[in-house]
Parts: C-alpha cells; structure tokens; sequence
C-alpha cells in the first residue's frame, strides 16, 4: 500500500529526480509553482521572471549554468538571479584555462533537464558542482525542481550538501 501512495503521490504531484533525490536523503524542502510562458533566455532575466511570478526575493533564487572546460568537463554553477556569474571566478572555482556555456540543444542529452528545467540536482550523471557563497546569506534559496514552472525551495546548506557542491565566490563585480 505504501508503494501505491509513493507512485500515485510522483504522479499527481510531478515528482522529479531532484526531488527523488532530496526525499532519498530525508532533506527537508518545499515546492513553489508558477506559469511558465517559454521564455528562458539568460538574456532576458528568465530567473528574475520566475521570482516575480512567485513573489519571493530575486536573490534567492539560484539559476544553473552548465558549462564545459577547455578539457571537455561539464560543470554546473548555480548564480543568483540577482548578478551574474564572473567567468574568470568559474574558471578559477574549476581549475579551467576556458568556460563556455554548453548549447540548449544538448543540454537535455547530457543533463536530463530542458533550459528553463535545469535543476543542480538530479541531473544524468554527477558534474562537479559550485554554488555562489551568497546563497549562505539566506534562509531559503530556491532552484529548479527540473521541470519548467516548478521551483523547489530548501536550506542552502541542504542544497550545497545534495548536489556534493562547492560554495565560493561567482559574482561579477559591478
């Protein structure tokens, strides 16, 4: 009966592998909806958008980047809607001469997340992964739950233990 109500609960409720994983690891974490309209462009403030429509505090919502080195590694950061992330400070974080953004069209095959769905956690396989220490200022941070219109709030200490990842300084300097 227990499995019954797990599988109907996964169903009716669009339970996504970060959240499996999050549920697995017994860490504590709430879910946030909002109307996604398609537009997921970085250039457009996609992150920004989604705390509007929710309502919260722009810094605390945490987009993920997915880059690739200069020796082909995939990494992720996750950046505060509210700044952008300093590429000499990724590169510095990952140990990488060079960083560029891996393309929208084969983020969904290497990563399982769609842009605009990518969560840090739950993602194909495991990439090193470096959160900006900003998130450590907040009670809450949120970040996609890995599906577009869906955001999944937690601790940010819980976020840095799930994902195996690295705080350190990813602001660019105004």
């Amino acid at each position: 009966m227990a499995f019954f109500l797990k599988y109907a609960y996964d169903i009716f409720m669009k339970k996504t592998n970060a959240m499996r994983i999050l549920d697995s690891a017994k860490i504590r974490y709430e879910t946030a909806s909002y109307d996604d309209d398609g537009e997921h462009e970085l250039s457009h403030g996609a992150a920004a958008r989604t705390a509007e429509k929710l309502g919260i505090n722009p810094a605390q919502v945490f987009k993920t980047i997915v880059m690739r080195t200069d020796s082909k590694e995939v990494v992720v950061f996750c950046q505060s809607a509210t700044s952008e992330i300093n590429l000499k400070k990724a590169r510095a974080a990952c140990g990488a001469k060079e960083l560029s953004p891996v393309k929208s069209e084969e983020l969904l095959s290497l990563t399982g997340y769609v842009r605009g769905g990518c969560s840090p956690l739950g993602m194909k396989r495991k990439f090193r992964t470096f959160i900006d220490e900003s998130a450590l200022l907040h009670e809450k941070v949120y970040v996609s739950a890995g599906l577009r219109g869906e955001q999944i709030c937690l601790a940010p200490a819980d976020l840095v233990k799930a994902c195996s990842a690295e705080t350190c300084d990813l602001i660019l300097e105004a």
